[in-house]
């Protein structure tokens, strides 16, 4: 393999780091995280949301801190490298434990892409666009009461998540 696929193949691995980032941030309710992938000058365009990502992160974190909990998938990548700028397609899907007016717990689930340009600054890339498009949405009664009183470890926001105890992760048999 010559240096220059090399060389793009890890950018591609850095971009779509990004995004892995992004979605940790948003299930973690970790701000900090969610707002690294971003230059600060990066345009957001969410519907929802337009402007820069503080205002962004804001938004997000607020949000997301009223629901019970929220798992985001990524699915396919797709990135187009242009020298220092690339162009990306992600697709997700976003689960959001929600409650409606009534009081019920409810799934949302949101299907969509975001699309994306990133770029490549003093070797570092971050998005300096994004812009999401949902696909499909699905809100349905809550459904997996079989998962309470069972043995099972449940996520949590940080720093309660397993994620980020790494003495816990450094067990061996013989510990």
């Amino acid at each position: 393999m010559t240096n220059k696929r090399l060389e793009r193949a890890a950018d591609k691995v850095e971009i779509m780091d990004l995004s892995s980032n992004y979605m940790r941030g948003l299930d973690r309710l970790d701000g900090e995280l969610e707002r690294s992938v971003f230059w600060d000058d990066a345009y957001l365009d969410y519907g929802i949301y337009e402007g820069g990502p503080d205002g962004f992160i804001d938004y997000c974190q607020s949000s997301l801190k009223t629901h019970a909990s929220n798992h985001h998938f990524i699915g396919q990548i797709n990135i187009d490298l242009e020298g220092e700028e690339a162009y990306g397609e992600v697709y997700y899907q976003a689960f959001h434990r929600i409650k409606n007016e009534q009081g019920e717990d409810r799934d949302l689930f949101i299907s969509g892409r975001y699309v994306d340009r990133y770029e490549r600054r003093n070797g570092v890339w971050k998005i300096a666009y994004r812009s999401e498009l949902v696909d499909w949405v699905r809100d349905e009664a809550a459904a997996d009461a079989w998962f309470a009183g069972s043995q099972m470890i449940a996520g949590a926001r940080k720093p309660a998540d397993p994620l980020y105890d790494r003495e816990v992760m450094k067990r061996t048999n013989n510990s």
